[in-house]
């Protein structure tokens, strides 16, 4: 039986099946705000909309608060600000200001590529925030139902994404987005399926029944409760197989560890059934500070998570400051493009008291937690790099040093760099960005970014090569990692450990779980000579026997 069919780019690995609740906040210009002048009104709006965001981001863990924080620090920019004063100087009402700034403000950046592109999202986010508060207290009224629902709306930001609840939304569908755009991320992160860049997806009517297929892809209208059965249990059966003949867990070609980006995610993330930490990100310790945090208060949070997970392996990124997460006491000045300038280990040119302080840290913690201890460097482009960042670590007592492959060309020289090094991890979010000079935040530009392309998973698989014939360890802790199938074909490329978010753990084992060394090498081939990411998708679950039909 056939039924109308949507496709865009799958998140998650669980089919959802469920009655649509539509999310479609008004575009109009409300009155809110008070009886004061526009420029009142307008400025109330814009302070508004950062306080709120302000405050999401205090109670929200990483990535959603990092781009809560981004926006917030958007919505009192002077520039932004500046550009509404002036709307409103020409005689715009306050509504009109903002969403004409916004849109002219959007539109520059958009203008000017690379890092200011990935901006002009954020612009727009705030000007449709800030003019949902002239008109309600409130960011938005998401739809609430007693029973659990499929989310539909033609897009969402973040501050409506970070907010849904699990138990609540079945399942995410939406017009715009790509497989990096705020909504996949944070969806992602809340473990909530989804099916972004689905263009079909205005068509879909509130108390529609739908079934959501992120491994596939799809979104079906009106289908029987048989098919999301069907769906479901061909991939439990293949579970079931996998785990009778020898799979990638029992046999240990493939560690799970999680991704730690904050010190309240520590009870979830240490509870969770890992191997440890496969990327530690320390960039939460520097936030928000004039100055860098000495050795001491830096030792004391890591002791914290160190500490949770006693026993087990830590991979710990050193800071990746620059491009969208600048900072007071490392500014250098406007950059042309700031995602191709000083960020990452690069900073240790002109502030090398901020990586030796990092390192020290991280010795001085390591040594009464009981955990191991791995640390690597992110945005590393040369084996001289590399092998200079290995030196300072040896020079601080840190046995486990590696670095980030997220720059194509230490992808391409991967061989002399694994002579240099003892692990490294790949980082599919900024290699994929790089990879492709397509920015991760433009919608347009989703295809390419999808860590499904042939040509990336080529520099991955380059990358596995080097690993196993260097007998060194190969991680991948870039959102890709969280797509079941695609860890799969990971594995076999020579992926010796995946990280990835508490919640995709289970899904992620269970696939990984279900084939063994052989199947993975052979779902790897078969996305390596596909034409395009939809053919290698579509490949490998037909080869897995994962494909809906």
């Amino acid at each position: 039986m056939s039924w109308a069919t949507y496709r865009g780019v799958g998140i998650g690995n669980l089919c959802a099946i469920g009655e649509v609740a539509r999310f479609d906040p008004p575009a109009g210009v409300g009155h809110h705000g008070g009886n004061g002048s526009d420029l009142e009104r307008a400025v109330y709006a814009m302070d508004e909309c950062a306080n709120r965001l302000e405050s999401l981001a205090a109670t929200s863990s990483p990535p959603a608060s990092e781009i809560l924080l981004a926006q917030s620090l958007m919505a009192r920019d002077p520039a932004f600000r500046d550009a509404v004063s002036a709307e409103v100087a020409g005689g715009s009402p306050a509504g009109v200001a903002i969403k004409s700034a916004a849109d002219r403000f959007a539109n520059q950046l958009q203008a000017l590529g690379g890092y200011f592109a990935e901006r002009a999202r954020d612009v727009a986010d705030v000007g449709a925030l800030a003019l949902r508060l002239l008109g309600s207290d409130t960011l938005g009224e998401l739809p609430v139902r007693e029973s659990a629902c499929v989310l539909v709306a033609k897009d969402l930001s973040p501050a409506d994404t970070v907010g849904l609840d699990p138990a609540k939304i079945l399942a995410i569908v939406t017009e715009g987005g790509g497989p990096t755009s705020h909504t996949s991320v944070i969806a992602r992160a809340l473990g909530i399926p989804a099916v972004v860049g689905c263009g079909g997806a205005a068509e879909i009517a509130e108390g529609d029944r739908v079934l959501v297929d992120p491994v596939a892809g799809e979104v079906l209208l009106q289908p029987e409760v048989s098919e999301w059965l069907l769906r479901s249990g061909r991939r439990e059966a293949r579970r079931a197989q996998g785990r009778v003949k020898g799979d990638l867990i029992s046999t240990g070609r493939v560690e799970l560890l999680v991704n730690v980006g904050a010190l309240d995610e520590l009870p979830v993330v240490a509870a969770a059934e890992s191997g440890g930490v496969g990327l530690l990100r320390t960039e939460f310790i520097f936030l928000n500070r004039v100055d860098s945090p000495s050795v001491e208060e830096q030792a004391a949070v890591y002791g914290e998570v160190f500490a949770a997970f006693s026993g087990r392996k830590v991979v710990a990124r050193t800071l990746d400051s620059g491009a969208d997460k600048p900072l007071a006491f490392l500014r250098r000045g406007e950059e042309p493009n700031p995602a191709l300038g000083i960020r990452g280990v690069r900073t240790r040119s002109s502030a090398p008291q901020v990586l030796d302080d990092q390192l020290s840290a991280f010795h001085q913690a390591a040594r009464e937690s009981g955990c191991r201890l791995w640390v690597m460097a992110p945005m590393v482009a040369t084996t001289i790099e590399a092998r200079e960042f290995v030196s300072l670590c040896r020079k601080h007592s840190l046995k486990s040093a590696g670095v980030m492959v997220e720059v194509p060309a230490l992808a391409l020289r991967a061989r002399e760099v694994m002579a240099q090094v003892d692990f490294v991890s790949l980082g599919t979010n900024d290699l994929s960005q790089y990879a492709f000079a397509a920015d991760r935040e433009l919608g347009q530009l989703a295809a390419l970014l999808d860590p499904w392309q042939p040509a990336l998973l080529e520099l991955a698989g380059m990358v596995g090569s080097a690993g196993r014939s260097a007998g060194k360890p190969v991680g991948v802790c870039g959102e890709a990692a969280s797509d079941p199938a695609l860890a799969v074909v990971l594995a076999g490329l020579g992926a010796t450990s995946l990280s990835v978010s508490a919640r995709a753990l289970p899904p992620v084992r269970e696939a990984l779980s279900a084939v063994g060394i052989r199947e993975a090498r052979r779902a790897a081939r078969a996305a390596l000579v596909a034409g395009s990411a939809q053919e290698a998708r579509q490949e490998v679950l037909e080869l897995l026997g994962w494909a809906s039909r």
